[in-house]
């Protein structure tokens, strides 16, 4: 049977299927496929083009070590922004958006607040993937999943940066983010002011902490800036059972 379809209905068609390929979260915002509208041919090969443009500049097609795709630029049409850390005097830090940020961001608050206070530049996050190691934990700081805290304090390669009290807050924190954050200290070369996202993409795990995190952010009384005993026994045999579970 012969099907007859005009050039419009090809054209829309195969700018639908290569917008979801090339730029498929991208596409949803184009005014081409705003609702009610019909696209126009042209517009919608000039937004594929400027959307092929944007993921040549910004995307790698290379995973981190935690399987997120490194980045080549931030701050420029892709996941990687200049994030606010609320609480602290940072002056913001690179780190890929939505649950990530939500979950690095509660990594570095609780750390200013209950191990040290931080300022303004003691916080490293995104890097370019030029100046990373490829195999190692410090290559996700290329895909905007990691955090360096002070990494000039706690060279890598090097143990026993922290007091035992301080290492103790260390994992109640990687506990209270349900395992879905590793510390660097842990790693067969250490890096102690590493801090990764340790899921890869799509995992319900991270979208789950990062969910619970939010909500104690808008309660009083919970999240950080609210100081926690890590002694307490039911966050110590957490955090302990976490430290066997990630080493």
């Amino acid at each position: 049977m012969t099907v007859d379809i005009n050039r419009r209905a090809v054209l829309r068609r195969a700018a639908f299927m290569a917008v979801g390929v090339v730029a498929a979260s991208q596409a949803l915002s184009l005014p081409a496929f705003a609702a009610g509208n019909t696209p126009d041919p042209d517009k919608i090969r000039e937004e594929i083009r400027k959307a092929q443009e944007r993921s040549k500049r910004v995307l790698t097609g290379i995973p981190s070590k935690n399987g997120w795709e490194m980045e080549k630029t931030a701050d420029d049409h892709g996941h990687i922004y200049t994030r606010p850390v609320p609480g602290t005097p940072l002056d913001g830090v690179q780190m890929r958006m939505a649950e990530v940020e939500t979950v690095l961001v509660h990594v570095v608050t609780r750390f200013h607040y209950e191990i040290d206070t931080l300022r303004a530049g003691d916080v490293v996050g995104w890097r370019e993937p030029g100046s990373v190691r490829k195999g190692l934990a410090e290559s996700n700081l290329a895909s905007g999943t990691a955090v360096q805290i002070r990494p000039g304090s706690y060279p890598s390669g090097a143990r026993g940066g922290f007091f035992p009290l301080e290492e103790l807050v260390i994992r109640d924190i990687l506990a209270d983010c349900d395992g879905v954050v590793r510390w660097g200290g842990d790693d067969a070369r250490p890096d102690e002011s590493l801090f990764s996202i340790d899921v890869p993409p799509g995992d319900d795990r991270l979208t789950k902490a990062a969910a619970k995190i939010r909500g104690w952010n808008h309660t009083p009384g919970k999240g950080s800036g609210v100081l926690v005993d890590p002694l307490q026994p039911q966050r110590r045999e957490s955090a302990k059972r976490l430290a066997t579970q990630q080493s």
